[in-house]
């Protein structure tokens, strides 16, 4: 399972993120100041917190080591996490973190988009 030093890494090659370790001590990734990444919140061992579209959100809510994200998706939002195995493998869990950060780039206005040189 990713370490929270593997997703600090993975998350800091992302395009214009920022980090910032803050509620508790979970390490939250961000783009244009939006959160996109969450490692924190499981105090066994690491879990995993990101936003996913409405296919992925019916896949993974029921798999066994992932759930609707606490806090996050009692509010309505499609936020998935990761917290204990079998869940995702590194792989998949890296393919989501990256789409999380598309999505919520995607969110942001063309005007910051540019100013971050993440262009669509």
């Amino acid at each position: 399972m990713m370490t929270y030093k593997q997703y600090n890494a993975f998350c800091r090659k992302l395009p214009a993120t920022t980090h910032v370790v803050q509620w508790g001590g979970a390490h939250v990734w961000k783009v244009g100041g939006k959160v996109f990444a969450i490692g924190g919140w499981h105090d066994d061992h690491p879990a995993f917190t990101f936003k996913v579209n409405e296919i992925a959100w019916e896949m993974l809510k029921a798999r066994k080591g992932c759930r609707p994200a606490p806090y996050l998706a009692s509010r309505g939002l499609k936020w998935i996490q990761h917290y204990d195995r079998p869940g995702l493998s590194d792989r998949d869990l890296k393919d989501y973190i990256r789409q999380s950060h598309a999505l919520v780039a995607q969110g942001l206005s063309k005007k910051k988009r540019v100013a971050l040189g993440l262009a669509m």
